[in-house]
């Protein structure tokens, strides 16, 4: 089964989703397995989408019509495609500059292997600027320190997480706004904490 997924940057009417539900027709989408939201694509907040990759299931493909309508960035497109490859569900670009992307297919996977690569690239560029800007930083005399992706509540509510069997690692790490290899800096798959975690809440 396909289903589809359209987003507009603005919510005051001046956008409008109809040219994305018509192309998402087209491409065999049934209006009912259509889902959209009006939202900037930096707004973490977005029902339409959270609704969207929780209908999907094993051998479904999510399509879209544009790579920008899913991804806040690059690193955040990347991983959310990796999460629907590891469930099991394909991804389809319509048309725009990834229009050549469909992991149901042999060649689609190998185009977006070529954009997690890039995005591998980009998470090196930032690690490299900041280690030398922390290197500037001590020269001048100031320290800096690590920057953490989640705060005391959000590690106690991992462990707690990860310690149910119940528990779903991907809509887990999506409603913390993390990835899987993020989420498991912090804690272990049992929930036992990590190194992460244990600076986080203050445990050396």
């Amino acid at each position: 089964m396909k289903l589809g997924y359209a987003r507009v940057s603005k919510a005051d009417g001046s956008q409008v989703l109809d040219l994305q539900i018509d192309a998402l027709r087209a491409s065999g989408v049934r209006d009912a397995d259509i889902y959209h939201d009006q939202a900037s694509g930096k707004k973490d907040d977005r029902p339409g989408l959270a609704a969207c990759l929780k209908a999907l299931r094993s051998g479904d493909t999510l399509v879209v019509w544009k790579l920008d309508r899913l991804g806040r960035s690059l690193r955040h497109l990347v991983n959310t495609v990796q999460d629907l490859s590891d469930r099991g569900i394909g991804f389809q670009v319509i048309t725009g500059q990834g229009a050549n992307i469909d992991t149901t297919s042999a060649s689609g996977k190998l185009i977006f292997g070529i954009f997690a690569s890039l995005a591998e690239f980009e998470r090196e560029l930032i690690r490299e600027r900041t280690i030398a800007g922390l290197a500037a930083a001590r020269a001048r005399g100031k320290k800096g320190g690590r920057r953490y992706q989640l705060t005391k509540g959000q590690v106690r509510l991992a462990q707690a997480s990860m310690r149910n069997r119940d528990t779903n690692v991907s809509e887990l790490c999506r409603e913390l706004g993390i990835s899987r290899q993020t989420l498991y800096r912090y804690v272990s798959p049992t929930g036992e904490l990590r190194e992460y975690g244990k600076q986080v809440l203050g445990r050396h």
